[in-house]
């Protein structure tokens, strides 16, 4: 077992569990945050007994306005040092942006920009003190262009990345890193929770273990952005085709309306 600990948010999703299965078998402690107690104490004894790391769970709804300095100062009372923080909580939600509520839409802004935006200003700190550490912020292939039916989502995820790849080059003469993970459409309960699993986009999505992988490869490499799990029609869409064009199709690979 080493003596190394990555405290992962999101860590009772699906790619957070994956996150948690990589360090584990790597024989690094975890701290995991999440929303449901008997998820993370499930996940906390399973992970303990297949893998003998040492694991604290952390319960935060990131929509409370002190959710990072929850997780803060409850890794500084368990005497943690952060070595790899993982931001994968992420929140969606389909429909126009008319339809939605306020509340829907500052709750989304909470949980996928401010709160990461916070922990990286608590922890960041500390790594460039000690010249050590690796971030990894699990941001979208969505990220890349405006997103119809879920304007708001594409736009935190456009921020987050945006903010990661210039933190990366702030910090790149240094040894601690930021990694941006920009997937595309999974198999997990994210589709479900942001009321998804009926849209097209969502139809065949990938597995979250290759991205996982992916994702936590480029990590330890240091690099600054990796895209993982993209269906092929995705792939050509970054950067290539006219903004409208996309946002047509983007908007009907998100319509429930089969």
């Amino acid at each position: 077992m080493s003596n190394q600990t990555a405290l992962i948010t999101g860590a009772t999703g699906g790619l957070g569990q994956e996150f948690v299965r990589i360090f584990g078998q790597n024989g690094v402690n975890l701290v995991l945050v999440g929303r449901n107690p008997r998820k993370l104490q499930a996940l906390q004894d399973s992970t303990e007994q297949r893998y003998g790391v040492k694991v604290n769970t952390i319960a935060v709804d990131f929509t409370d306005n002190q959710a990072a300095e929850i997780i803060y100062n409850e890794t500084k009372q368990l005497g943690q040092q952060v070595d790899y923080l993982v931001n994968n909580a992420g929140l969606g939600g389909q429909g126009t942006f008319l339809d939605r509520t306020m509340e829907q839409d500052i709750n989304m802004a909470k949980v996928n920009m401010i709160v990461p935006t916070k922990l990286m200003k608590l922890f960041l700190p500390e790594m460039i003190n000690r010249n050590s550490g690796r971030i990894l912020n699990v941001s979208s292939s969505a990220a890349m262009i405006p997103g119809p039916l879920q304007a708001e989502y594409y736009a935190t995820k456009a921020y987050f990345t945006s903010l990661s790849n210039a933190i990366w080059y702030e910090i790149k003469d240094t040894n601690v890193t930021i990694t941006t993970l920009m997937p595309g459409a999974m198999a997990t309960d994210f589709a479900k929770a942001g009321g998804l699993t009926d849209t097209k986009m969502f139809a065949n999505g990938v597995s979250p273990k290759k991205v996982a992988e992916e994702g936590y490869e480029a990590m330890l490499k240091g690099k600054m952005n990796v895209f993982a799990g993209l269906p092929g029609w995705q792939r050509p869409f970054v950067g290539m085709m006219p903004k409208k064009a996309v946002m047509g199709f983007v908007a009907d690979q998100q319509s429930t309306n089969n």
